[in-house]
């Protein structure tokens, strides 16, 4: 199986790693852990929610220039330095995620790290999103309702 390489135009370039990887069946994408990197590659120091919202629009980048949007993402591992501080945010963060993210909300995990790779980042966020293709879309019309 041979992957398409999701790199989007304005973020940063990879370096012996992919953004985002696309199977060509079953349309899985698999983003790479996203910081609150611009486009030159750093994170600028900031706050915890500033830095959690940036990294979210990195995901969503990678979703577009895959063929997906949020409603697809079925995966997601929160890194973060500090799981304090997300308990402390918890309120704000969830406005930051409705306003990208809507109603989805999938299978997520939450873990503390001592660090990230970039010195300033104090979250990182690492994604899967699944769309269905065209014949998995036939296929799931045939299925019978299960009881």
């Amino acid at each position: 199986m041979s992957y398409r390489k999701i790199n989007p135009d304005g973020m940063p370039a990879p370096r012996g790693w992919t953004h985002g990887m696309l199977a060509p069946r079953g349309r899985v994408l698999f983003v790479a852990g996203q910081t609150a990197a611009d486009a030159s590659g750093r994170v600028q120091p900031a706050d915890f929610v500033t830095q959690f919202g940036l990294a979210l629009d990195n995901i969503l980048c990678v979703l577009r220039e895959g063929g997906c949007g949020p409603e697809h993402v079925g995966r997601m591992t929160v890194y973060v330095t500090d799981i304090d501080d997300y308990r402390d945010n918890l309120k704000p963060l969830g406005a930051v995620w409705r306003a990208r993210m809507g109603k989805n909300f999938p299978a997520m995990a939450l873990m503390q790290v001592g660090a990230l790779v970039d010195p300033n980042a104090v979250v990182e966020i690492e994604t899967t999103a699944v769309l269905p293709d065209r014949e998995s879309l036939r296929e799931e019309r045939d299925l019978p309702l299960l009881a």
